[in-house]
């Protein structure tokens, strides 16, 4: 996936050789969900996904990848991309549909800048409610440092900083409390970030270096990581990490090897794998997967299920409150090339997928977010041809009972490979992105 730097970034030749790949991994595949009254278990997706914790509050949370999530609401669902946020919203309108407008007016305000500028990051919310944001690329550099973003205050202040330099990686919430950083440019390396000390300390070697995977919390407390690129080819192979003995294990093999795909708990336990795409190099128009899996815990096995009815790279998968799973934008072909408007739903209960209306506007590298009320932000993006300038500052809102997109307040700044997080208070935090080739360190709340 180097060529998608070398696309959108000029001067990444040399930086490809450090990071071995980059995807629209902050996704908000997105993960997880969970019924109401069951121990919440969820994952991430991508860079930039979060895995569910318990909280005595209305609000549990959680992943991709894009991608690619996230955060759980516990009592509605399951949300995508990487988790949720704070903010007083400005303004903005909800939109034309009737149930959106009902949700009353809604808008992003600026809260204060991250300590660097970064995208292709994660985003974990913390027991305490702080969020960890770490590692991603700062134009064109691998970036080691890590930070929290404080709802209460609404600054950024620097913590320790990991191991290595990573992109491309995914962090989930353990059931410990202490986040599992693993993959991207660290390679087989993974560690773990102790709140407490506000210290990175290494865990244990994957089986296989591995980018643009996804990693999804298990109902057991294991950690699935599945996909992804090797640095020159996608993987089919897949292990579990497990947090008692700090090892990774095999775990058979994807039915399909893929990269900057969508990971989903669903509430049976099993995780379903939709889209990703195969090829090292640009292809042209059909590298996007239309297929999907289910990894089952129990038997460790995948196998295939129903097919998506659009190629899809680096779409995002959330867990509706019915236990549906929204499949949202992505490419149908290289990278960032041919964005899609499309959604489509996930039934568990048939195993197969039905298209549910458009978005607004055509997207790829975008978020997607669960909220309280039921509807599913999505948020920024790019739409794809390979020429500056197509970053997306646009918002929208998923009706899940109607079926339908409206457009909803736009965020202050065009972003894309940006981190979504939902906080207890049900406002989203956007933090970070690339905009026309540049870094952001700006964040803002949705509310």
């Amino acid at each position: 996936m180097g060529s998608l730097l070398i696309r959108r970034h000029s001067s990444a030749a040399g930086f490809f050789a450090a990071v071995v790949a980059l995807g629209c991994g902050s996704k908000e595949t997105r993960q997880g969900g969970t019924p109401d009254g069951a121990v919440p278990a969820g994952g991430a997706v991508g860079t930039g996904a979060d895995a569910p914790f318990t909280w005595d509050s209305a609000s549990d949370l959680t992943s991709t990848g894009g991608n690619p999530g996230r955060a759980d609401v516990g009592r509605t669902g399951g949300a995508v991309g990487t988790g949720g946020t704070i903010g007083m919203g400005t303004g903005g309108a909800a939109g034309n549909d009737a149930s959106v407008a009902a949700a009353g007016a809604s808008g992003f305000a600026r809260v204060g800048n991250m300590t660097a500028a970064r995208s292709h990051h994660t985003a974990t919310l913390l027991p305490g409610g702080k969020i960890l944001i770490a590692g991603g690329v700062s134009n064109n550099q691998a970036l080691a440092s890590a930070e929290l973003y404080d709802p209460s205050s609404g600054t950024f202040t620097a913590t320790g900083n990991m191991t290595v330099a990573r992109s491309g990686h995914t962090a989930t919430l353990l059931t410990t409390g202490k986040v599992l950083v693993t993959g991207g440019g660290g390679g087989a390396g993974a560690e773990l970030y102790d709140a407490a000390t506000g210290t990175f300390a290494v865990t244990g070697n994957l089986t296989v270096p591995r980018t643009e995977h996804t990693a999804t919390l298990l109902q057991s407390g294991m950690v699935l990581l599945a996909g992804g690129y090797s640095g020159t080819s996608a993987l089919v192979s897949a292990e579990l990490y497990e947090p008692a003995t700090a090892r990774f294990t095999p775990t058979g093999n994807l039915a399909v090897a893929r990269r900057q795909h969508a990971a989903t708990l669903l509430r049976d336990g099993t995780v379903l794998l939709a889209g990703g795409f195969v090829a090292p190099t640009d292809t042209g128009n059909n590298d996007g997967l239309v297929s999907a899996e289910l990894y089952d815990p129990t038997a460790a096995t995948f196998t295939a299920t129903g097919s998506m009815s659009n190629r899809r790279s680096s779409p995002t998968g959330t867990l509706l409150p019915n236990g549906s799973v929204l499949v949202a934008g992505g490419p149908h072909g290289f990278e960032g090339y041919f964005a899609s408007s499309s959604l489509e739903l996930y039934d568990p209960a048939n195993g197969k997928f039905a298209s549910t209306g458009s978005m607004t506007a055509a997207r790829t590298c975008h978020t997607t977010t669960l909220l309280p009320s039921g509807l599913v932000l999505i948020a920024g993006g790019y739409q794809g041809g390979g020429t500056w300038g197509n970053s997306l500052a646009s918002a929208e809102l998923y009706d899940p009972t109607a079926g339908t997109c409206a457009a909803t307040a736009s965020m202050a700044a065009e972003r894309e490979f940006h981190a979504a997080t939902l906080l207890p208070d049900g406002a989203v935090l956007i933090t970070g992105g690339d905009s026309s080739g540049s870094s952001l360190a700006s964040a803002e709340v949705y509310r």
